[in-house]
């Protein structure tokens, strides 16, 4: 078997292969205080160019409709942030600083490569895709960041597909370091006719909770009242709260049990039940937020959004967060329900320094897929690079799509 153990690069090629772009990651990290750098490095054919140039282009946006529902001209698409530059012929204004990746690729690519980095905002959105459901078609709704070099005249200039490149690549964000306090709520309710009341009181074990990982609901309740209580109800919640125009809330229950535990007058009751909120049971769910979603990959539900100082709701697309629900189903008197908020993210991966944005080792230990390409080394050992196709191989059963947005 071949050893794979160079830096991995994701590459894409144009239809007409003239133009490749190559990234060191497609993930980018917000650490709150920065956020990634996204550098990468063009090839091209200058024959092919003759007088033209070739551009590159960053664009976060928020898709509110089906792209398939697009008529008349209107697209149900916002574009939350637009940073364009020219790669090739280099502008001086462009230049920054190269990266160590950037180095070694111009190094191995030769004399037609040329590198282009971007900055993203600290007040953008993670990459958020809403799950669509078995008859939508196109792309679906949510945020996502594209980044696209394409060959041309002029920026205004109509592009074409042949002579362009497509890449959707994420921003994501990590489970903070220091978790909040441990979740509790309690309520008491006094019901017609009985002088005494019931109480209710809900704890979680903790406030952050890593995805796949199940959750502890402790339940405790002292009913004095002279009702009983025929059974326990208990849901994860996700809120996702949709910032354009107006603010509209979504909500879907993620994980829930039913257990017909009873609660008898002047008597106590104490239980711990345990969810486990995943995508595996919720996938014909139209509307999940989940987190942004290459094409061809799983994913899993939405993480929390982490709401800085320097960040508004206009700017955020889609605020995804988290309630573990709790009802009581009382015998001819209603409902008694609490709510817990707690926060549902990813760990942060320890293969990627915090202190070093732009090293090449936070790259190097990143999931391996399939359609790996390795290149002999012509150069120093410390050249040797994993060349990855950013489009993902067709699996079984898929349909045969456009790679434009792979």
């Amino acid at each position: 078997m071949v050893d794979k153990s160079g830096t991995r690069v994701f590459k894409k090629s144009s239809p007409n292969c003239k133009l490749t772009v190559y990234l060191g990651k497609r993930d980018f990290v917000d650490h709150s205080d920065y956020v990634d750098p996204v550098v990468g490095v063009v090839l091209l054919d200058p024959e092919y160019l003759k007088d033209r140039k070739v551009f590159v282009t960053l664009t976060c946006a928020f898709r509110y409709g089906r792209e398939d529902l697009d008529v008349l001209g209107l697209s149900l698409r916002k574009d939350l942030y637009v940073s364009s530059l020219q790669a090739f012929p280099p502008l001086q204004e462009d230049k920054k600083p190269l990266s160590r990746l950037q180095e070694r690729l111009l190094k191995k690519l030769g004399q037609h490569a040329y590198p282009f980095s971007f900055t993203i905002p600290q007040n953008l959105p993670c990459s958020v895709t809403l799950q669509p459901g078995p008859e939508d078609t196109g792309k679906a709704c949510g945020v996502d960041y594209e980044l696209r070099a394409f060959c041309a005249k002029t920026m205004e200039e109509k592009i074409h597909q042949r002579n362009s490149v497509h890449l959707v690549i994420r921003k994501v964000q990590y489970a903070p370091e220091k978790p909040g306090p441990q979740p509790m709520v309690e309520t008491s309710r006094s019901f017609l006719m009985s002088d005494r009341s019931l109480h209710l009181e809900v704890s979680l074990d903790k406030e952050l909770y890593y995805h796949g990982e199940p959750i502890s609901v402790n339940v405790h309740v002292t009913n004095n009242s002279t009702k009983t209580v025929k059974r326990v109800k208990i849901s994860v919640r996700q809120y996702a709260d949709i910032c354009l125009f107006s603010t509209a809330q979504y909500k879907c229950a993620v994980a829930q049990v039913e257990a017909d535990d009873q609660v008898s007058p002047s008597s106590t009751f104490c239980h711990v039940y345990t969810l486990t909120p995943m995508l595996g049971t919720n996938r014909e769910k139209r509307g999940l937020a989940l987190d942004g979603k290459l094409k061809h990959e799983d994913t899993n539900l939405a993480s929390s959004t982490i709401m800085t100082e320097w960040c508004s709701k206009e700017m955020m697309g889609i605020l995804v967060s988290y309630r573990v629900k709790v009802k009581l189903v009382v015998s001819l008197a209603g409902d008694v329900a609490v709510e817990l908020p707690f926060v549902l993210m990813h760990p942060k991966p320890t293969e990627q320094p915090r202190s070093q944005p732009q090293s090449v080792a936070a790259q190097a230990d990143a999931p391996v897929d399939t359609n790996l390409i390795e290149f002999e080394n012509t150069s120093s050992p410390g050249d040797d690079f994993v060349f990855e196709d950013f489009a993902r191989l067709r699996l079984t059963g898929t349909k045969d799509e456009d790679d434009r947005f792979c």
